[in-house]
């Protein structure tokens, strides 16, 4: 069984990963994991989890990006701010494709927690309102 702190620490590496990979589309995710494990310690369940979310999320890209534009009003990714938009695509694989690995409520309170830590002061709200919406259309 995992332990909530390292599905955190493996979210928030991932966070970093996909972000550093918006700035540097060359870069594949595995190696981009690959320049963190060697600039930063963790035990191995982190990594491994951190690899298992950005292996998901680059698998189903396309799905979640659509999942997350058509449940957040008007907004398009475009227009999301970068730190948000990864948490959220986060979440959505962890709620949609995950075959129920992760509880959805785990994946949006975590989502949410992550957001306050690295985005701005409206991000929680911002990202709560979009997967609460993704998870309530999952359920249907």
């Amino acid at each position: 069984m995992i332990v909530p702190e390292t599905r955190r620490l493996g979210r928030e590496l991932a966070l970093q990963v996909l972000f550093q990979q918006e700035f540097s589309p060359a870069l594949s995710l595995k190696d981009g994991l690959g320049t963190f494990r060697g600039n930063f310690s963790a035990p191995d369940e982190v990594w491994r989890y951190a690899e298992w979310v950005l292996t998901g999320v680059d698998q189903h890209k396309d799905e979640i990006d659509r999942l997350i534009e058509q449940n957040s009003a008007r907004w398009t990714l475009e227009r999301m701010a970068l730190v948000e938009l990864n948490i959220m695509r986060i979440a959505t694989f962890e709620m949609a494709f995950s075959n129920n690995e992760v509880p959805a409520k785990s994946a949006i309170n975590e989502a949410i927690e992550i957001s306050k830590k690295y985005g701005s002061s409206e991000s929680g709200s911002f990202v709560n309102g979009v997967l609460d919406q993704i998870h309530k259309l999952k359920k249907t």
